[in-house]
């Protein structure tokens, strides 16, 4: 019985982050990605994914690649939105996927990615990773995504997802809310502010699901990274 009920309840949180996420894309897709402007340009907008990019993957391409060729290179990313880094991503690596929750925003990834022959942006369901079959990953990345995610069990279960697809030795860099405070919630937007996590539970959450934690870094604030090591 505890194990339904911990279903449905994973399953009511999921359909919520969809209709929140959805409703955002129609609102302002691009600010609620990007919440640094209010009205993007989209060229200003897609320029900050390539900025990311530049700072957290191609000045660590040394540990992400581990003597690969990023063109051979198979990467997950997870919360892709409207594709802001998956388009930067996609210059770099051969295979690039993204997932995300909205599909609404899925449906603005493939509008704005279509001519990127080696992206896929699926649609999953908010909890696990089921929509990408059986593929295998060399690298995952996940930036100002599991920030907003209310549930621990559900970010737990996507480190889950991503071990069981990441081959070994091969780097998982994500993000989460490292803030204890409620500080940094969106006034009447549901589904905003994430839960928090301390060095402690994150190296937990790496143990528990077959990774080491490499390192970390910003932890007690909004941007707490952290570098998963597949075993």
């Amino acid at each position: 019985m505890t194990e339904l009920i911990q279903r449905l309840r994973l399953a009511s949180l999921a359909r919520k982050m969809r209709s929140d996420w959805d409703r955002r894309a129609r609102e302002d897709a691009l600010h609620y990605v990007n919440t640094g402007q209010e009205r993007w340009d989209e060229d200003a907008f897609f320029a900050t994914g390539e900025a990311n990019v530049q700072d957290q993957i191609l000045s660590e391409m040394t540990e992400i690649c581990q003597g690969r060729e990023p063109a051979g290179m198979r990467v997950l990313e997870i919360g892709c939105g409207v594709g802001r880094m998956t388009r930067a991503l996609a210059a770099v690596f051969g295979e690039v996927h993204g997932v995300d929750v909205s599909p609404e925003m899925v449906r603005r990834a493939r509008k704005y990615l279509q001519s990127t022959s080696n992206v896929h942006v699926h649609c999953n369901s908010g909890t696990d990773l089921q929509v990408l079959g059986d593929l295998g990953f060399d690298f995952a990345y996940s930036f100002i995504v599991f920030q907003h995610i209310p549930s621990r069990d559900v970010i737990d279960r996507y480190v889950g997802e991503v071990s069981r697809r990441l081959r070994s030795g091969s780097i998982f860099k994500f993000q989460v809310q490292g803030h204890q405070g409620r500080g940094l919630r969106k006034p009447g937007r549901d589904t905003w502010l994430g839960t928090s996590f301390s060095e402690s539970e994150a190296a937990a959450m790496a143990t528990r699901h077959g990774f080491d934690l490499q390192r970390s870094a910003g932890a007690g604030t909004q941007y707490f990274w952290l570098w998963f090591r597949k075993r």
